[in-house]
């Protein structure tokens, strides 16, 4: 999806999204590229940081303010649920055992997990709230407090 083409009432909550997207899906290139055990090991836990970060300023605060619009939004809300359940799922494994003979195997999958959940995140939930005209101005800066806030606590 093209940030300069999002409509001002959106821009700045679907671009904080977006942004987390793109950071997350370099960390996963860069750790397939690597071959360093350390440094694999090191990208998996930024990944998972930042990911369980997205997820819960998506399920605090963006999920809520789109809840009700529609029910084609709502289901899309419902299947975003369980695909954030599965990559909790995925991204505990990994945090409980980030040198173990899984971590490979667990981030490949996170990874293609998390991957086709953006897809679907921005081709069809994004593209919809934008379709509703749904304002989001109020939205974008209690989700960029609440990911200072996420961001700053201790691991």
């Amino acid at each position: 999806m093209d940030k300069s083409k999002i409509p001002a009432g959106q821009a700045d909550a679907l671009g904080a999204l977006l942004d987390d997207h793109r950071a997350v899906k370099t960390l996963f290139k860069t750790f397939k590229d690597t071959e360093d055990r350390d440094g694999k090991e090191s990208i998996a836990r930024e990944v998972c940081q930042q990911l369980t970060v997205h997820a819960t300023i998506e399920e605090e605060i963006f999920y809520p303010a789109l809840r009700g619009v529609s029910d084609s939004i709502d289901d899309m809300l419902d299947e975003a649920k369980v695909e954030h359940q599965v990559a909790k799922d995925l991204i505990a494994a990994i945090e409980e055992d980030p040198g173990g003979d899984m971590l490979e195997a667990n981030f490949t999958v996170l990874s293609e997990y998390v991957s086709h959940h953006v897809a679907e995140e921005e081709g069809e939930l994004f593209n919809n709230v934008i379709k509703e005209k749904i304002d989001l101005r109020d939205v974008a800066p209690l989700m960029a407090a609440r990911k200072e806030e996420l961001t700053q606590e201790p691991s």
